[in-house]
């Protein structure tokens, strides 16, 4: 994969960097996104994204999403694989 690379969260792999550009969900989504700490703008690694959850670091804490949440997260390459 190449830097600038648009695809959704749940498609990158262990250790790719990238910056979330839309959450592609409702309202309920996307609250319950912000309480985690990840918006529009933030940079997020992933941690592990085989079966089972999507695990991301994000502001120095790691979070679990489900692949459905994973799924709706807009995201572009930071990495230049």
């Amino acid at each position: 994969m190449h830097r600038g690379v648009i695809m959704m969260l749940s498609d990158l792999s262990q250790g790719q960097r990238a910056r979330i550009l839309a959450i592609e969900g409702g309202k309920g989504l996307r609250q319950k996104l912000l309480l985690r700490g990840i918006s529009e703008g933030s940079v997020v690694t992933v941690v592990s994204n085989s079966q089972g959850p999507v695990l991301i670091e994000i502001n120095r804490s790691t979070i679990a999403l489900g692949a459905g949440m994973a799924a709706k997260i807009r995201v572009r390459s930071l990495d230049d694989r």
